[in-house]
């Protein structure tokens, strides 16, 4: 890849499974692959380490699932922190998307591609990391993980 082409691991956090999608800078488009265990919200690190070593990212990018009214929900504080680790651990860029509908999306895409109900068992962990991905790809904003929601994002922000 050239050095203004940037591959990007996209994740759509999860307490039970986080989805993961794959994507490039150059066309502004991503894949779903394989999610990852995780547990209260703590993912299998083994299987993290080697999606990141098999991959070989230059950017990561979290999704933040902000309440329908801008405002910062729990598991948006808690995909915050989770971005924060990964950052810390793999030294890599790791920036946040507002990820709202994503999920709801990934699933009518899924029902409208065959699939079936039980989303436990055909997870759209995938599909909602690859929307995540696609929107930061075709979004201005490029919001580094450290920054505080607050300073961003609904209550808790005087400029809002």
């Amino acid at each position: 890849m050239s050095s203004d082409t940037q591959l990007v691991l996209g994740f759509d956090f999860g307490t039970t499974r986080i989805g993961l999608a794959i994507g490039q800078s150059l066309t502004a488009s991503a894949s779903p692959i394989d999610p990852i265990r995780a547990r209260d919200g703590i993912p299998d690190w083994d299987a993290l380490d080697t999606t990141v070593k098999q991959w070989q990212p230059d950017v990561l990018v979290v999704g933040i699932p902000l309440n329908m009214d801008g405002t910062i929900s729990e598991m948006a504080r808690r995909a915050r922190k989770f971005a924060n680790r990964i950052q810390d651990r793999y030294q890599l860029p790791c920036f946040l998307c507002d990820e709202r509908l994503t999920t709801a999306e990934a699933k009518r895409i899924h029902l409208d591609a065959g699939g079936g109900t039980n989303f436990k068992q055909e997870s759209v962990d995938g599909i909602a990391a690859q929307l995540i991905l696609e929107d930061w790809f075709n979004s201005p904003d490029r919001i580094p993980s450290h920054t505080r929601l607050e300073d961003i994002y609904g209550l808790g922000n005087p400029e809002r």
